[in-house]
């Protein structure tokens, strides 16, 4: 099979002929038929955040069980799948109690790989997925079974981005109708954390950006108001005076930046809840002052708090009534050959997101 490999961080990927074997106990190979590029994939690209090389990166994909190994029941060949990072064993206390999306199991493709270049040299799973490759092998745990006529590109962003942006607000802050909820970055996550607001019942929804091209989108999304912090004097006031002078209940932070975080706990309001999710490798100074004063609270999401075999099925239905914004999410589609593009693409902040298609 084809896939992209990263020998090297912070260089272009190589695509090249992996050999793949077939899946062990428990695990399942899929025929992928679309990957979409998420910005953690380039975080891992680059080395922020470790990982052993070489590896093959993609973890926001969808495609078709190719062959299931010994004692996999709950999909069969031919089965449309969305596949995600998301794992869980069903034994530990995390999947035990409501909570599969931190399973803290370990399991053999952490240490072992299936993949292998045409030197005879192992090729790690990236991001636990592998998925810029024309076929992966992957627990599974972590697959969901779709209806067929889901158009497959769209399935695939329903593994990642739009699970960790509408979670991060449906599922982790738990939005009540009237509550406040700002956005910071309105990137394919933002996007997702502003229409799981609208869906709340929120209000005002605030997407705050530094594009205009991104904050008028936002717009179409759910937002009520937008404040460009390139263009705003005072963005913590600007949110401040559209939340009563209280400052927001909720503030999502969907960029990896340090200082977005910062920023974001200042606009959220006493006993406000400020949301980590896009992956800062920096620790934000914050006074131990302002949690005690304002009672704030500080907190992260993991992948939207998403319990995979529920929510997607959910958020498929969803999209099918009308009622989930996906097809406006893909920017462009590309070929697996041209997968340097499409990540420069995004590193650019042209795309929403990007697919690969295969």
């Amino acid at each position: 099979m084809k896939a992209a490999v990263c020998y090297e961080f912070k260089k272009p990927l190589v695509v090249e002929e992996l050999d793949i074997d077939s899946p062990h106990k428990g695990e399942v190979k899929v025929r992928l038929a679309a990957t979409a590029v998420c910005h953690s994939d380039i975080h891992f690209i680059n080395g922020d955040l470790g990982g052993k090389l070489p590896f093959v990166p993609g973890h926001e994909a969808a495609g078709y069980v190719e062959e299931v190994g010994e004692g996999v029941t709950s999909v069969k060949p031919g089965d449309a799948v969305v596949v995600s990072l998301l794992r869980s064993c069903g034994q530990c206390l995390y999947c035990k109690t409501g909570r599969p999306n931190m399973c803290d199991a370990k399991w053999p493709l952490d240490t072992e790989s299936r993949l292998r270049n045409k030197r005879g040299e192992s090729i790690a799973h990236g991001v636990r997925t592998a998925a810029f490759a024309e076929y992966t092998i992957v627990d599974k745990s972590q697959l969901v079974p779709i209806p067929k006529e889901m158009p497959i590109d769209r399935a695939a962003l329903l593994a990642c981005g739009v699970i960790t942006g509408f979670g991060a607000v449906v599922n982790c802050a738990k939005v009540r109708p009237f509550n406040s909820v700002v956005v910071i970055g309105i990137g394919g996550v933002g996007l997702n954390a502003v229409q799981g607001a609208a869906f709340s019942g929120a209000y005002p929804i605030i997407a705050v950006d530094m594009l205009d091209s991104k904050l008028k989108v936002a717009r179409t999304f759910g937002a009520t108001h937008t404040v460009n912090v390139a263009k705003e004097k005072d963005p913590i006031k600007a949110v401040q005076e559209l939340t009563s002078g209280m400052g927001a209940d909720y503030v999502i932070v969907t960029v990896g930046s340090t200082p977005a975080i910062r920023q974001g706990f200042s606009m959220s309001g006493r006993r406000g809840m400020t949301i980590i999710v896009g992956l800062a490798t920096e620790s934000p100074t914050i006074s131990p002052m302002e949690f005690i004063d304002g009672e704030k609270i500080l907190t992260g999401s993991f992948m939207g708090t998403t319990n995979l075999s529920v929510d997607v099925p959910k958020l498929v239905a969803l999209y099918q009534a009308g009622r989930l914004k996906l097809d406006e999410l893909i920017t462009a589609r590309y070929p697996l050959a041209q997968i340097n593009k499409a990540i420069d693409s995004v590193v650019k902040g042209e795309a929403l997101r990007n697919v690969i298609m295969f």
